[in-house]
C-alpha cells in the first residue's frame, strides 16, 4: 500500500470540497472495499478523507411515508431495521445475502452502491483493464469469461457490478441523495445512478468529482410480497452469478430486476407486464439483446430459472 494523507471531515460539504480540490483524494468510510484495493495497489489515492464523523447513520421516515436512510447506516443494521424488514423485504433479504458477517457490520449503505467490480482481470495488475487503466483494453474479452455480463455490454468491458443491495435498491426505485463541493444537493433515481460501460468503463456512476452521497431515500412501501433469490458458486460470502430481486402483488403484477448479469442492476420495467404469465415470458424481454460467450450463455437460462424460483417465493 503507498503513503496516503489523512483527513477528518467536519460537514459532508467540507468533505466534498476537500476530495474536489484533490484529484486523487478518496472518501473513506468503512473501507471494505476501498482499503483491499489499496493494499493491491489498484487504488493509490494520495489522500483519505474520512467521513465516518458525519452523523450521517440514521434511518428516519419521509413526509410521504417512505424511509431516508443515511449513507453511514451500516449494513448490517439496515437489514435489521424492523422498517425495513416489515415494508421493504426485498433490500432486508438482499442485503443478508452479500458477504459476510463481519463485513456487514463495516460496509455502509454508500459504499455498497460504490462496490467497484470483482472482473478478475480487474485485480490483475499485469493484465490490461479498461476500467483500471482507461484505454489499455480489455483482457475478459477473449480471456475467462464465465462470471461476466451478458447484459449491456461494450467493446470495452464486459464486467459486472457485484452489489446485492442495489439490485433491490433498483426494484424499489430508491433515489441517492448527494452534496456537491459547491454545497449543492441533488437526489439520483437509482436507476440512472449506476452507468453501463461504454467507451468509458473507468466511471461508473453519475457523480461528480468531490460529490458526496450523504442518504438513499424509499418511496412509500409499495406493498406485495418481496423475495431475493441469489445463485452463487458457494453458499455464502461469494458474490452472484445471477440474482432477482421481485415484488409480487397478488393480482400478478409486480417489478423484478438482475443482479450479476451486467455493469449495472438490470431493471426492464416492459417485461414486468409479463409478470402474470410466468418467468419464461418475462425473460423474453428482460434478456432481450444479450451478449454471450459460450462460457457464460448458461445465465440466461440460469436467470430464467433463478426468476421462477423467486417468484415462487414471493407467492408461497
Amino acid at each position: 500500500m503507498k503513503a496516503f494523507a489523512y483527513e477528518r471531515a467536519r460537514t459532508p460539504a467540507e468533505a466534498a470540497a476537500a476530495v474536489a480540490r484533490d484529484p486523487n483524494a478518496k472518501f473513506i468510510a468503512g473501507g471494505t472495499n476501498l482499503l483491499d484495493l489499496m493494499k493491491l495497489e489498484i487504488e493509490t489515492p494520495r489522500r483519505l478523507v474520512d467521513v465516518n464523523g458525519l452523523k450521517l447513520d440514521q434511518i428516519a421516515p419521509t413526509k410521504d411515508g417512505g424511509l431516508r436512510i443515511g449513507a453511514l447506516v451500516r449494513n448490517t443494521d439496515l437489514a435489521a431495521d424492523k422498517r425495513v424488514r416489515k415494508d421493504y423485504g426485498v433490500l432486508s433479504r438482499a442485503l443478508l445475502a452479500g458477504a459476510s458477517g463481519q463485513l456487514r457490520n463495516k460496509a455502509t449503505t454508500a459504499g455498497n452502491l460504490l462496490q467497484r467490480t470483482r472482473c478478475p482481470y480487474f485485480y490483475d495488475t499485469n493484465m490490461p483493464c479498461n476500467k483500471r487503466t482507461p484505454g489499455a483494453g480489455c483482457s475478459a474479452i477473449g480471456g475467462f469469461t464465465r462470471s461476466h455480463a451478458v447484459l449491456g455490454t461494450s467493446e470495452a468491458c464486459i464486467a459486472t457490478h457485484p452489489s446485492d443491495m442495489a439490485v433491490a435498491m433498483r426494484v424499489l426505485d430508491a433515489g441517492v441523495e448527494t452534496v456537491r463541493p459547491d454545497g449543492a444537493t441533488r437526489t439520483i433515481p437509482i436507476a440512472e445512478f449506476h452507468r453501463l460501460p461504454g467507451n468509458t468503463p473507468h466511471l461508473e456512476t453519475a457523480l461528480a468529482p468531490g460529490e458526496l452521497i450523504t442518504a438513499v431515500t424509499l418511496p412509500k412501501p409499495v406493498g406485495g410480497r418481496h423475495a431475493y433469490h441469489k445463485v452463487r458458486d458457494r453458499a455464502s460470502y461469494a458474490f452472484a452469478l445471477v440474482s432477482v430481486a421481485t415484488v409480487l402483488h397478488e393480482d400478478g403484477s409486480g417489478r423484478v430486476a438482475l443482479g450479476g448479469v451486467a455493469h449495472k442492476p438490470w431493471r426492464v420495467e416492459a417485461a414486468e407486464s409479463a409478470l402474470p404469465r410466468g418467468a419464461k415470458a418475462v425473460a423474453e424481454t428482460l434478456l432481450a439483446g444479450a451478449k454471450t460467450t459460450p462460457q457464460n450463455a448458461f445465465k440466461l437460462t440460469l436467470a430464467e430459472r433463478a426468476l421462477g424460483a423467486a417468484m415462487a417465493e414471493a407467492r408461497s
